[in-house]
């Protein structure tokens, strides 16, 4: 949270490189929020600043701009997919807006509608092309892009179809289909004076040709029965093209991907172990964000229950398992064009939103990438169904609806029936989850919650449940704070105490259910801040005197 201090600091210095201010009194438009947002990601980072004039001595006129922030944020994030947080804030008795903008990652840019900005005096203006180029060789050169000793006899004419007939139906351009291979290729700026590139090797290559110019593009496959150590029970090397092998490989999956059954009144369903869509992300990943410099294979492992996934080389410069799903920094940005423009992969992302939203939709744990160094990226996608219930529930939300839902409203709902803590982003989610109906509000003030709607327990046959849910443990809370409180009463309660008492719930819920409490007449507080403490009512503490 930024203090007084800061904001005043901020109001006096000029605007330049970090700060930019904004009036904004009444409103202002969302687009322009955006590009100012992706202007200043490009230009290091910094602050928008809205409720204060740009012109020095500046003022603060306060803003009325984005009563949800929390929505706007959400909104932030699905139109540029990276979380930029905006915070709310108090000054001289004004309601200012602080976007808190991050800065790009070394060798990206940002751009909206496919314009990379960035600010010259009051204006926004298109990043020259020269300079985007700088930006971009900045994490070094792409491994993808360089010149292989590989020609054209090295790549499998099969697979340079199946990539023109992909780009052709993608693009709804047919021309495409009468290139020739060399045309194919050229186009694809696979090729460059008759040299091919090694992403051309990665997608395309021969067994022989891999094997003589790149035989690290390889994915070795193993099946494993148990966690017991020894020679696999199924062993299988894919060296050639990513187009040849891609479909192969999930094949192999398949052979030996059972199906959970869960019944649902008279009917039975089945969930896949491993799901398509996860798993064909996952090798995506792993083929276009590897380092071909490294000499190690990817190893795909499949066992009854979950499948791992191996590449050689960490993440990429400024990308972690925290941050992974609102960061993207592609390590083969050729490669990743060449699988874009054959609609294999999103040049917008990485794939990880749709392995996630699978796993929520069927119940399975998050893609979890523990494990990974600076050496290898390790991916595990788990393939246990937990809660067969909550997979009846989305259903009966129903596709339609299910389609319009962000990843961060899938991420939020799965939260919500672990009961796990929710991050700010996925908080700044619940309103619109309300207002779809998909989970419900109850209490008031700090003590206000979230629970899965009535219709997942109406669903699955425990009403029962969603009422213990909703009513009784809320006032069981609040028993246990006030047996607390009559047992103290003498030296009074303190909010620090009285939150040891409900560890699982946040200090904004027990405040909450105390505020619930005094207006009910059963407890009464005594002083403020710090040296409050919370006390008996005074009729009912003189009645219990005599017998202490």
């Amino acid at each position: 949270m930024s203090t007084a201090e800061q904001i005043a600091r901020w109001l006096s210095e000029p605007e330049g490189e970090r700060l930019e201010f904004k009036s904004a009194r009444t409103s202002y438009p969302f687009e322009k929020l955006v590009d100012y947002c992706v202007a200043l990601a490009n230009e290091g980072g910094g602050v928008v600043l809205l409720g204060a004039t740009d012109e020095r001595p500046r003022q603060v006129v306060g803003t009325a701009a984005f009563a949800e922030p929390g929505r706007t944020e959400a909104g932030l994030y699905q139109r540029l997919r990276h979380r930029i947080p905006i915070e709310e804030a108090t000054y001289q008795d004004k309601r200012l807006l602080i976007v808190h903008v991050p800065s790009r990652l070394p060798g990206t840019a940002w751009e909206h509608d496919g314009r990379y900005l960035r600010r010259a005096g009051d204006d926004l203006v298109a990043i020259p092309a020269s300079e985007l180029h700088l930006m971009f060789a900045e994490a070094g050169p792409d491994y993808s892009a360089q010149v292989s000793n590989a020609t054209i006899v090295d790549l499998a004419p099969e697979a340079m179809q199946i990539f023109r007939e992909r780009w052709a139906r993608k693009t709804s351009n047919p021309r495409i289909l009468d290139w020739s291979n060399d045309e194919l290729l050229v186009n694809a700026e696979l090729q460059t004076d008759g040299k091919l590139a090694v992403a051309a090797l990665v997608l395309f290559g021969t067994r022989k040709g891999l094997g003589q110019h790149l035989a690290q593009a390889e994915i070795v496959f193993e099946y494993r029965s148990s966690e017991a150590a020894g020679p696999a029970q199924d062993r299988v090397e894919l060296r050639e093209g990513f187009l040849l092998s891609h479909d192969r490989l999930w094949e192999r999956i398949n052979l030996r991907n059972d199906r959970q059954s869960y019944q649902d009144g008279l009917f039975r369903y089945d969930i896949a172990t491993f799901d398509e869509v996860a798993v064909r992300e996952a090798l995506l990943n792993a083929v276009a964000h590897r380092d071909y410099r490294l000499g190690g294979s990817v190893f795909v492992r499949q066992y009854a229950r979950r499948l791992e996934v191996v590449s050689p080389g960490g993440f990429p410069a400024g990308i972690t398992a925290d941050n992974i799903l609102d960061q993207q920094n592609p390590r083969n940005r050729r490669l990743s064009e060449a699988l874009a423009r054959c609609g294999l992969i999103e040049r917008s992302g990485q794939g990880l939103n749709l392995m996630v939203e699978s796993a929520v939709r069927q119940s399975k744990a998050l893609p979890d990438f523990s494990g990974s160094s600076h050496h290898e990226v390790r991916l595990t996608l788990s393939g246990v169904v937990q809660d067969p219930a909550f997979v009846r529930f989305l259903e009966r939300v129903g596709e339609d609806r299910l389609r319009s839902f962000s990843t961060h409203d899938f991420l939020t709902l799965d939260s919500l029936r672990r009961h796990a803590p929710l991050a700010p982003l996925l908080s700044a989610r619940l309103p619109a989850l309300v207002e779809a109906g998909v989970i419900e509000q109850y209490g008031r003030g700090r003590g206000v919650r979230y629970l899965l709607s009535r219709g997942l327990f109406a669903a699955i046959g425990r009403r029962g449940s969603y009422t213990r849910e909703r009513g009784l443990d809320h006032e069981t809370n609040k028993e246990l704070l006030l047996k607390h409180i009559r047992e103290n009463d003498a030296d009074g309660s303190p909010l620090a105490d009285l939150k040891q008492v409900l560890p699982a719930l946040s200090v904004s819920q027990v405040q909450g259910l105390l505020h619930e409490l005094r207006d009910e007449g059963r407890i009464r507080v005594e002083g403020v801040r710090r040296w409050a403490r919370w006390h008996l009512p005074s009729d009912k503490a003189q009645a219990r005197s005599p017998a202490s």
